[in-house]
């Protein structure tokens, strides 16, 4: 049975076999009482409840800063399910880390009461803070006359490496309208025929990246170079440094590369 997230646990739920993310200064460490982790390395606080994997549940501790490792090295070393679940408790512990003080009145909060969805709720003048959530979209775009992707590096990135194009969605606006707000405002060229792909939860550190398609429709490239240090249309055969395969900007190419955008 894959995770589901849930807000309590089941009465029944059998905690000798439940599964424990500690997470510290974005650095997280796995214990799975599940597959015989020892029952002494789960701390004695109270951790918050996630929901179930497989019926078992599953919980996320604060942790000291350098517990663990950084959530992007447990890549590969967790199954996907797993690195997902231990993303999701790096942004719920995170969420409550950050919203102890109302910020509306100052009064120290508490969990909402149930049966309200989680929250964090203000005692003394009721305002709830839900868990944070910041929508982005991700997008390929590829030109008619030869089938090449326009791929970007951003100046914020490590390493060369080329990516789709990315941004935050703004109060007020579509997917759709921050798909061709975004591009145009980093390259400068309009799309055509703008498609939801799929989406992926990005705890980086609350990210939901939306992914699109879209066509190139006209314009130059002109880079918006705080963000663009290079932009470049590519071939499946020419491609430079790409993302890894946790994320969905590669699952994006990979579609693309193999014919199945």
């Amino acid at each position: 049975m894959p995770f589901t997230p849930a807000n309590r646990p089941h009465p029944d739920s059998e905690a000798s076999q439940a599964m424990h993310i500690l997470v510290g200064a974005m650095n997280v460490h796995v214990i799975d009482l599940g597959h015989g982790d020892d029952p002494f390395d789960v701390p004695d606080t109270e951790g918050l409840f996630l929901g179930t994997r497989d019926g078992r549940p599953v919980y996320g501790h604060d942790a000291e800063p350098d517990m663990g490792m950084p959530l992007m090295g447990l890549y590969g070393r967790l199954d996907e399910e797993a690195w997902t679940i231990a993303g999701r408790a790096v942004q719920m512990i995170e969420w409550r880390r950050t919203h102890r003080y109302c910020g509306r009145c100052a009064t120290e909060t508490e969990p909402a009461p149930p049966p309200n969805d989680r929250a964090m709720r203000c005692p003394v003048c009721g305002l709830l803070a839900f868990p944070r959530l910041a929508p982005a979209i991700i997008v390929l775009v590829t030109r008619e006359e030869d089938g090449k992707a326009l791929l970007a590096r951003g100046s914020n990135f490590p390493v060369p490496m080329y990516s789709c194009l990315a941004g935050f969605v703004e109060p007020g606006e579509s997917m759709e309208q921050a798909v061709h707000r975004e591009v145009f405002e980093e390259v400068g060229i309009t799309l055509k025929e703008v498609k939801y792909w799929g989406s992926q939860p990005w705890p980086f550190p609350h990210s939901l990246m939306l992914g699109f398609t879209a066509t190139y429709a006209g314009g130059d490239v002109v880079l918006d170079e705080s963000e663009i240090l290079d932009a470049q249309w590519h071939g499946p055969d020419d491609l430079p440094m790409i993302p890894p395969g946790m994320s969905i900007a590669r699952r994006l190419i990979d579609a693309w590369s193999q014919g199945n955008t």
